[in-house]
């Protein structure tokens, strides 16, 4: 059988670069290549995630647990505040500001080079790839093909009103579904898997456990059995967040388990959230201003977990800074392809197997009207009209100290005027 790899989201950024690839020798055998799936959480933040110290009530996820007991927790990635603008650098490798994609709404150019249709120009064709559940890039339920990708099954838009009663989208066929998106998702990625016959690549984005919040199936969960009247949720919605988080591990667990022992032997597996959890269910030492939609720590630093074939680092942990962008060139490394960095993509593939002594010195991320970057101390907030914050992130990890009115140490003041150069670097 063939190799797979798994990914849930975190990555590598540096400042735009040149590539540093030479494609695999097109004689390789491909029946010895990983599978890969990336696997993306919407809205779950580190509060929402188990293994964090942030928040308090967490969901029971052993699907995860086992995945972090035999791979890697990475606690510095960054997102964007937002889905979209995140979605977007996993796919192009790039900052929005080099995209066009800084928030919700905006649009892809299908004159972008995917990750899909990168790693297939260099593999010669090897891998079959599909992105099942959210596309979130475009209102276009036809450019995920058009980009290169061989199938995309889910939905088109940012969401959907109702789990349980939603459009779901076949290569451009829309249809009505009433099977739990989470659900139908996992049947449709069974399924797609199944029919492969070379090594694939599968983008599994999970809508859950993005609004509306509600009742997962009760098979699905260990919250209990909860009313499910609007006043109810509405008065704590957070058992029923947890409720879809749940849902969602255990049908990621059904996934694994529908893969032959020699598959999953042969797969790399990474989870990542695509920003922050939202306001209303944000937890300490989160508030809610500082969560989804914010450069804050709770808006943009996000839990990612790296497990399976090639990954040698059991139940360890890793703090090198990485972007989500990174996922770009890591994938590609996974496949074959010999990249270490191209356009704002590093690879952290070296980090399935050892500890770097070099990483990312810098890491970068943007809205429409600012941006933050941070170093291994210090972090940076600054918007177009001129405010600023700055965080010692070592002393006070989740900001609430802004250094900007006080009087900066030499170090510090040097330290913040590099970062603006930098990220000045990036944005020109």
């Amino acid at each position: 059988m063939k190799p797979i790899v798994f990914l849930f989201v975190p990555f590598f950024c540096l400042n735009c670069s040149s590539p540093s690839e030479t494609p695999i020798d097109p004689g390789t055998n491909n029946a010895t290549k990983p599978n890969i799936v990336l696997v993306i959480a919407d809205d779950m933040g580190k509060d929402a995630t188990p293994n964090f110290s942030e928040g308090s009530i967490k969901p029971n996820m052993p699907t995860l647990q086992s995945l972090m007991d035999s791979g890697i927790t990475f606690d510095n990635l960054w997102s964007y505040p937002v889905c979209t603008p995140t979605r977007a650098s996993i796919l192009t490798g790039k900052y929005g500001v080099n995209t066009g994609i800084l928030e919700v709404g905006d649009l892809i150019s299908t004159s972008e080079t995917s990750l899909q249709s990168y790693i297939n120009s260099n593999t010669n064709n090897d891998y079959a790839t599909a992105i099942i559940g959210k596309w979130h890039l475009s209102n276009n339920a036809a450019d995920p093909i058009t980009m290169g990708i061989d199938y995309f099954a889910g939905i088109v838009n940012g969401g959907v009103a109702d789990y349980f009663d939603w459009n779901f989208n076949e290569n451009g066929i829309p249809s009505n579904s009433t099977t739990y998106t989470t659900t139908k998702f996992t049947n449709t990625a069974i399924d797609w898997v199944a029919d492969q016959t070379k090594p694939w690549f599968l983008w599994l984005a999970f809508n859950a456990p993005h609004t509306p919040f509600h009742l997962a199936p009760t098979n699905l969960h260990s919250q209990g059995n909860l009313p499910t009247d609007a006043a109810s949720i509405n008065a704590n919605p957070i058992p029923y967040y947890m409720s879809a988080i749940e849902a969602m591990d255990a049908e990621l667990g059904r996934f694994l388990g529908s893969l032959s022992s020699e598959e999953r032997a042969n797969t790399v597996i990474i989870f990542i959230g695509d920003n922050g959890t939202p306001g209303k269910v944000a937890q300490n030492p989160y508030s809610r201003l500082k969560v989804k939609g914010s450069l804050y720590q709770g808006g943009v630093n996000v839990p990612m977990i790296v497990s399976g074939s090639n990954v040698n680092r059991l139940g360890e942990r890793e703090d090198a800074l990485i972007h989500t962008t990174d996922l770009f060139a890591t994938i590609a490394s996974v496949t074959g392809v010999t990249v270490s960095e191209i356009y704002n993509s590093k690879s952290f593939y070296p980090l399935f197997t050892a500890a770097a002594n070099e990483d990312r010195s810098y890491v970068y991320t943007e809205i429409l009207d600012g941006f933050a970057i941070r170093n291994a101390m210090y972090k940076l907030m600054k918007y177009d009209n001129g405010a600023e914050e700055f965080y010692n992130l070592v002393m006070d990890p989740y900001e609430q100290s802004n250094l900007i009115g006080t009087t900066l140490s030499a170090e510090a003041a040097n330290e913040k005027a590099n970062l603006i150069s930098e990220a000045m670097a990036i944005r020109n």
